[in-house]
């Protein structure tokens, strides 16, 4: 049975019937709702629905104002009743009319209806597909403030550490004025901050930080949610595991970026790790790269760039036993062995740096291939990671033992009521809603979009490419437009940059090596006379604020340079012009090289790209790849299932 709830926010005392010492969170095994679920909406409502109770909001702002509708005594009376009957729909006309009057009063402008209509879809469990620029920063506000208020733990979940605490700080005088807290998570936080962080009533973090953290809590837990135990431990003063935990429970969730969250990181599992001693010895994973070295593709082994694997072909199996027909030791194992050879090969083969890793400061750095960032925290697994760092003339950095594992499927799946945004999920509305039963609504934009597209074109290799927009940039800079070119791989970035310099064209470069400064970099694409390289994903989440005098001679101009993964990144990036009913363009420029067309196209339909419909090739090539993402993920999930349940078999934890 579900578990009773515990503590739900600093100040929000007890909920009615809970019991100290819970972990609430839905479990796969819950037969019925959860108790909290009573205090939360569910169920769909219509676009029309929404924006008639948008329009309520707006109404009840204007009786509001001018009778000191944030006073203490009248939070305190919407708290009571909220916590008693819930987050009825006239109880939550009365919470976004006061958040609303707090936004005015703390920040100088009232939400506008698309945004309380955005508010309304992810109260209740929804997705809210929303244009790039509409605000969605304040949009959550709304729903995270009306579920605070009723004492639930909210966590608003974060493209990266950087927005978490941006995020927390721009929004924190509306949630003050209102009686609540908040916190943001980020990666230098020691254990005893982050618990108080999440302590708060609404906490803003990244995805990765909070399932690593939930983790954590796992291992603590040692598989128990429940409250008895834990309560018993309290009550002996056995130092409680309770107090080592770093969450309340999953209750209630808003995710921002929702597509790049739950379907694109959502292909590999998190791994929960330790560096222990042991593991192999510098002198084998050595050898395993020398012996790699000497086997020919084709005739010792082949590879799958699309599937990341590679094989031995049985000419290249005897290759590497009679190579090591005379060594000891670790080489006498016929599978051990052909399985490190074969890791050594993808070390060298198809794991590239600068698109898959980047070194810094004597470290491996896993670049996202989602986002375009670095992840410092994240390693592949032991013997893979070690050969990359020899590779690159590195000390491996020991074995890494692994102690708790989750997807992120499986992660957001346990929230009681997950909600999100994105301005880009229609194309994978029916994998969020098989994986996740979230239903998409799409909200309309607050003015009409005026986006042009000038075409596309296709390049016979990378020098074409690059000469091409050496003088388109330099014909737009004459007209005094801003110009974005997104690339997808950081390798490309600097590529570009590099052609540029050659030409003295100014640019500013944006892609992992900078992500310290991305924020800032991103926010000034939109002035007159700058060009800005940068990996798609880059700044996501960050608003370009374009100046009035591009504006004048047609506003930001993107150009894509690399077939993306799937077609809504490419309405992702061509989104960051033209927002909020300004003017914008955005065209295409790829070559028949690219990695996305050598995976997916023969060569001789390559050859032919240049002069027959570019287009319709990168689309047939991106449907490819999302099919193949898809499979994956649903391969991913069923061997999660498959694991959770041997698990749960055997009485062990995750």
């Amino acid at each position: 049975m579900a578990q009773a709830v515990t503590q739900l926010g600093p100040s929000s005392g007890f909920l009615p019937g809970e019991r100290p010492g819970a972990y609430p969170e839905r479990r796969a095994d819950d037969a019925g709702r959860h108790p909290l679920e009573r205090l939360l909406p569910r169920g769909r409502k219509s676009l029309r629905e929404c924006g008639r109770l948008a329009a309520r909001v707006l109404a009840r702002v204007q009786e509001m104002e001018g009778q000191g509708a944030l006073s203490g005594q009248a939070l305190e009376n919407l708290r009571r009743r909220l916590r008693g009957e819930g987050l009825s729909d006239d109880n939550v006309v009365e919470a976004f009319a006061l958040t609303s009057l707090a936004a005015r009063e703390q920040l100088g402008f009232l939400p506008r209806e698309v945004q309380l209509i955005g508010a309304w879809v992810m109260l209740r469990g929804q997705l809210a597909e929303m244009q790039t620029g509409e605000g969605k920063t304040l949009t959550a506000t709304l729903p995270a403030s009306a579920v605070a208020l009723t004492g639930i733990p909210v966590h608003v979940i974060t493209a990266n550490d950087y927005l978490a605490q941006r995020d927390a700080d721009s929004m924190r005088p509306v949630y003050e004025a209102l009686g609540l807290t908040v916190a943001a998570i980020t990666g230098e936080m020691q254990d005893e901050a982050r618990r108080a962080a999440y302590a708060a009533d609404v906490t803003y973090c990244s995805a990765q930080q909070l399932v690593f953290d939930y983790l954590r809590d796992r291992v603590t837990l040692d598989g128990d949610r429940g409250s008895l135990r834990l309560a018993l431990e309290d009550l002996l003063g056995q130092g409680s595991r309770q107090q080592q935990l770093f969450l309340r429970g999953l209750c209630y969730a808003i995710v921002d970026e929702a597509d790049s969250v739950l379907v694109d990181e959502a292909r590999t599992p998190l791994l929960l790790s330790r560096v222990t001693p042991g593991g192999l010895q510098r002198s084998v994973l050595v050898t395993a790269l020398y012996l790699a070295r000497q086997l020919k593709p084709g005739v010792h082994y082949k590879l799958d760039a699309r599937h990341h694997s590679a094989e031995l072909t049985r000419a290249g199996e005897q290759q590497i036993a009679d190579r090591t027909q005379t060594m000891e030791g670790f080489w006498q194992g016929p599978r051990r062995r052909r399985r490190l050879i074969l890791q050594a090969l993808l070390a060298m083969h198809l794991f590239v740096r600068d698109r898959d890793y980047m070194v810094r400061e004597d470290q491996v750095e896993i670049i996202d291939s989602n986002t375009g960032r670095a992840m410092p925290d994240r390693a592949w697994e032991s013997e893979l990671h070690n050969l990359i760092e020899l590779k690159e003339g590195l000390k491996p950095s020991g074995k890494r033992e692994h102690i708790a594992r989750l997807t992120y499927q499986n992660f957001f799946r346990r929230y009681i009521v997950l909600a999100g945004m994105s301005g880009t999920v229609r194309e994978v509305e029916s994998e969020l809603r098989r994986v996740y039963r979230q239903a998409v609504v799409t909200v309309p934009p607050h003015q009409p979009v005026v986006r042009h597209d000038l075409g596309m074109r296709c390049a016979a290799g990378p020098a074409e490419q690059q000469a091409w927009l050496v003088q388109r940039v330099r014909a737009l800079l004459e007209e005094g437009r801003a110009i974005l070119v997104g690339t997808r791989t950081l390798g490309v970035s600097e590529a570009i940059a590099a052609a540029f310099d050659a030409a003295g064209l100014p640019y500013q470069l944006l892609n992992a090596r900078q992500g310290r400064h991305e924020a800032e970099i991103i926010a000034e694409a939109g002035q007159p006379g700058r060009v800005t390289i940068a990996t798609n994903m880059a700044g996501r989440g960050t608003d370009i604020q374009v100046h009035r005098s591009v504006l004048a001679c047609g506003g930001l101009h993107v150009i894509a340079t690399e077939i993306n993964d799937a077609r809504r990144l490419d309405r992702q990036l061509f989104g960051r012009s033209a927002r909020q009913g300004q003017p914008g363009s955005y065209e295409v420029v790829i070559h028949r090289d690219d990695p996305m067309f050598q995976r997916h196209l023969s060569a001789g339909l390559r050859d032919l790209l240049p002069r027959l419909a570019p287009r319709r090739a990168m689309r047939r090539v991106q449907q490819a790849e999302e099919r193949l993402h898809a499979r994956l993920r649903a391969r991913l999930l069923r061997s999660e299932e498959h694991l959770s349940e041997k698990l749960a078999f055997t009485g062990q934890a995750e």
